[in-house]
């Protein structure tokens, strides 16, 4: 298992269209082969931002990288660069490789 995460701090009274470009994007990412799952979190508040952290889980690190080279991807973050208004930097990758997995009994 993968598990890709983009940090991203939402500038104080931008989260509602932080927010709503997410929900209202169009979705690719859920017919790609080794695409297990996708969250969009909201963090704690600071002074002047909100921690957002979008995680992704995929079956393998190579099921990642196939889909960063993939048409999927290029639709996912066609604009990206439009919603640099949002952000007081811009977002901060962060990829896992799972060591161990519990699950419930």
């Amino acid at each position: 298992m993968f598990v890709a995460m983009n940090r991203f701090r939402v500038k104080r009274g931008s989260e509602q269209d932080f927010e709503g470009v997410w929900i209202k994007r169009d979705v690719h990412i859920n017919r790609e082969p080794g695409f297990v799952a996708f969250h969009l979190l909201k963090g704690p508040e600071a002074e002047d931002h909100t921690l957002y952290v979008s995680h992704t889980i995929w079956a393998s690190k190579q099921a990642f990288e196939d889909w960063t080279r993939s048409e999927s991807f290029r639709a996912a973050h066609q604009g990206a660069g439009e919603r640099k208004v949002f952000y007081l930097e811009g977002p901060h990758f962060e990829g896992f490789e799972s060591i161990q997995e519990v699950k419930p009994a």
